[in-house]
């Protein structure tokens, strides 16, 4: 029999040699990073529609702090970050499906969350576990895992003595004490929200479109990150919702007296956050939905092919896992098939037993059909995680299919339930349910890949890797839950219709359900008529009834408070998740497809318009999900991602002239060299071939600069995408704040308290537009400056 060919790597710590790794300090600071990270992630991805990577931050972050308490050893380090990214990548796959249960009309229970976060986190881990001896060494020429080695030369640079928290830190306080002052739920100095919603002229030009900028420091860190192609494309997608199709849908439909479905007020009398919220987000969500479908059947050959390999992969590290000795090197040894076996059947009994004992409300089913369910969330976790942790390898997290493959099983998933007759609202629950949970596995798969890659790199012992992202798991799906609720909970509003709405209990219109009696004794009404944040008080509110409605044809999908007293739906209940603060693009997205399949009651005239748009992008050859995820969120955020964009776009020309400055000054002394001393110049050159024409000048016959430098590009370890991290973490937590103190004073009035956080007033000479632009556009160069400073100019930390 052949003996198998090793690649002769050696790791930055080599097998021999022991160090501390997995130590009660790395765990205990790498729980605090999935917490706060994993809430960012959340806050950021419900309203940006993005996320990014946390390990290189907590890597930086890591080194200094344990730097701060003594010697630290590379592989604690990676064991702070390997606990740490993974509430980031947990709450990447909560986000994207999750949030559809509140469009379906259902409340996000934190158990619910707790536990679909919990299996499908541990269901990436433990499925990917057999795939890391072909994935990360087999195969480790092949598959570069692009995050993961960005991470493990941080780690490196950092144990021989480099440190770049300094920058950080520095995006850290700048975006901190940014935040502090532009937030609307905190001091209020300037608008968070500069807006120009034009009216020209007497024929009214433009009206019904807006053009704002939520200027938000974690917008513009996220724009840094991405770039300026994605980011145009964001905006592109902005321009032709918000002054495009927008003006285009006031100036057809102001004469109409009446409202145009599915809207309940006339157009002429709509603000453009309304036009948005009800004409241009279905479009928005169909185009999402078709691009999505569109990205699944692109990437279907690479889906296949990856599948493929990774059952290979299985069955061939299986076997030789039998025929391995007892003696297993330390950076070979993965948790053992007793504990991926023993944990899948834990994982399945578990999932059936809340599945049975914790259904969604309206979607009971037999003992049977839930454990059919769970073994159904099995098989798709199983084939999307080894999908996902391949693909990963190649173009990296931020560009993985996930959403495409959470599609997929939704669809496949909505179909059998269709068969089986199962079509009310709950069972489009239910269907997320089991959608999310492979979701989420799929999502921690490819960055538990990443993960092992960076302690392939350094010399980790993958148990204890594997390990420290199961434990991460545990403590941060406890914040995500957390920040969900807080989110949907601090950023809802409760508006009086315009008209009010006559209906009958005993007749309601289709789609609308009865839910029971409004629950809180008094509610704060906001005045959307006016550009101020104006608030009156409704009292004795226990006394409406809550009405839902998912796909009426006379009222449009949401929660509203029904007036029995006078016969007449009075206020629209708007959800903080779904809001224009946290459109939540991709839970849309789920709750659209599962909607479309089961109820079959979308207002489809509007949905396939937006499908139209993504097949007249694609027949251009423009990758159409960007500009999708662009036209459904508001202009107001994909400006502000534009906006760093525009600096990254800055920093990298200024670059690329500095580079060609520099690269002409070497090539003048290198011909002054060769008329001065034409020996040395030639030993300093040994690769020069005279008679190459690319390294001699035809028309001179002097030499050409052959040992040209090739220019440097921006990486995700440079000084501005660093200080661009901490822009995200500071507008994260420090606007996570500021819902937690918007949602204590909710709280405060249900309960017939008046507290409030002081706030500067909105008449203070501060607070205007122009003020806002300036203040963001100052945060702006503060980002381009320091991304033009090089990192070994910084103050090491």
């Amino acid at each position: 029999m052949a003996t198998m060919t090793r690649p002769t790597f050696q790791p930055f710590v080599p097998a021999t040699e022991s160090r501390p790794e997995f130590t009660v300090r790395a765990l205990i600071l790498g729980a605090i990073f999935g917490i706060l990270f994993g809430a960012v992630t959340v806050y950021v991805g419900l309203r940006a529609g993005l996320t990014v990577a946390a390990s290189i931050p907590i890597s930086v972050l890591s080194i200094s702090i344990l730097r701060a308490f003594g010697r630290a050893s590379i592989l604690e380090n990676n064991i702070v970050q390997t606990t740490g990214n993974a509430g980031q990548s947990i709450a990447s796959g909560v986000i994207f499906t999750l949030p559809a249960l509140i469009f379906l009309g259902f409340d996000l229970e934190s158990t619910r969350i707790f536990a679909l976060a919990l299996f499908g986190g541990w269901l990436g881990v433990l499925f990917m576990i057999p795939l890391r001896r072909q994935l990360i060494v087999e195969e480790h020429g092949t598959l570069p895992y692009p995050e993961g080695t960005a991470c493990a030369d941080v780690l490196m640079a950092g144990e021989r003595g480099g440190s770049f928290a300094s920058r950080v830190f520095l995006g850290l306080g700048l975006g901190g004490l940014y935040t502090l002052f532009q937030n609307e739920n905190l001091f209020r100095l300037f608008p968070s929200t500069p807006n120009f919603s034009p009216d020209l002229g007497q024929q009214h030009l433009l009206r019904g479109g807006a053009i704002r900028a939520d200027v938000t420091a974690e917008y513009l860190g996220v724009g840094y990150i991405i770039g300026m192609r994605v980011a145009a494309v964001m905006l592109a997608g902005g321009v032709f919702s918000w002054l495009v199709l927008m003006p285009a849908i006031y100036f057809f439909g102001s004469h109409l007296a009446t409202p145009l479905y599915p809207g309940t007020v006339p157009i002429h009398d709509m603000s453009p956050s309304q036009l948005w919220s009800t004409y241009v987000r279905p479009m928005g969500a169909g185009a999402v939905a078709a691009s999505g479908l569109i990205t699944l059947l692109r990437t279907a050959p690479t889906i296949l092919a990856a599948l493929s390999e990774g059952l290979k992969s299985i069955g061939k590290n299986k076997g030789e896992t039998r025929n391995t000795s007892a003696e297993v090197p330390r950076t070979e040894h993965d948790l053992p098939w007793s504990v991926v076996i023993g944990g899948s059947v834990l994982l399945v009994a578990l999932l059936w037993v809340f599945l049975v004992f914790k259904p969604v409300p309206g979607a009971q089913v037999t003992v049977g059909a839930n454990f059919a369910a769970s073994l159904l969330v099995v098989l798709f976790g199983f084939l999307f995680v080894t999908v996902s942790a391949r693909i990963v390898g190649i173009v990296g997290s931020s560009a993985s299919p996930v959403s495409g493959m959470t599609i997929a099983t939704l669809m496949a998933t909505a179909a059998i339930f269709l068969v089986k007759g199962w079509t009310a609202p709950a069972f489009g629950a239910l269907a997320i349910t089991i959608g999310g949970i492979v979701c989420i596995a799929a999502s921690n798969a490819g960055d538990t890949a990443q993960d092992l890659k960076t302690g392939y790199l350094i010399g980790a012992t993958p148990w204890k890797q594997q390990l420290a992202i199961m434990i991460g798991v545990i403590i941060s799906v406890f914040s995500i839950g957390t920040t969900l609720n807080l989110m949907n909970k601090g950023l809802e509003s409760f508006q009086l219709l315009p008209q009010p709405i006559a209906v009958s209990l005993s007749a309601l219109p289709d789609g609308v359900q009865n839910q029971g009696n409004f629950t809180r004794d008094r509610i704060s009404l906001t005045d959307t008529s006016s550009s101020s944040s104006a608030r009156s008080e409704l009292g004795n509110t226990r006394s409406y009834i809550l009405l839902n409605s998912i796909g009426s044809n006379t009222l449009a999908d949401g929660k509203y408070l029904y007036n029995p007293a006078t016969s007449q739906i009075e206020v629209q209940w708007i959800q903080g998740i779904g809001s224009e603060k946290a459109a939540a693009p991709q839970g849309r997205l789920m709750a659209t497809v599962i909607n479309g399949i089961l109820s079959r009651r979308l207002p489809w005239s509007l949905v396939l318009l937006g499908v139209a748009l993504v097949i007249m992008v694609e027949l251009l050859g423009i990758r159409s999900l960007t500009l999708a995820v662009g036209a459904y969120l508001s202009i107001g955020t994909t400006l502000a991602i534009f906006a760093g964009g525009v600096m990254r776009w800055l920093v990298d020309r200024a670059a690329q002239k500095q580079f060609e400055k520099e690269a002409e000054r070497e090539h003048q002394e290198s011909l002054d060299l060769w008329h001065r001393d034409r020996d040395a110049w030639l030993a300093s050159h040994p690769d020069f071939d005279p008679t190459n024409p690319a390294h001699v000048d035809s028309a001179t016959g002097l030499p050409n600069n052959i040992t040209l430098r090739s220019p440097e590009v921006e990486s995700e370890i440079s000084s501005g995408s660093l200080y661009a991290s901490g822009l995200i973490a500071a507008g994260g937590l420090v606007g996570l704040m500021g819902v937690a103190i918007k949602a204590v004073e909710g709280i405060s009035e249900q309960r017939g308290g008046h507290w409030q956080f002081v706030r500067f007033s909105e008449h203070n000479p501060l607070h205007h537009d122009l003020v806002s632009v300036l203040m963001f556009a100052m945060l702006a160069f503060s980002l381009y400056y320091f991304a033009r400073k090089p990192l070994d100019e910084s103050k090491k930390v």
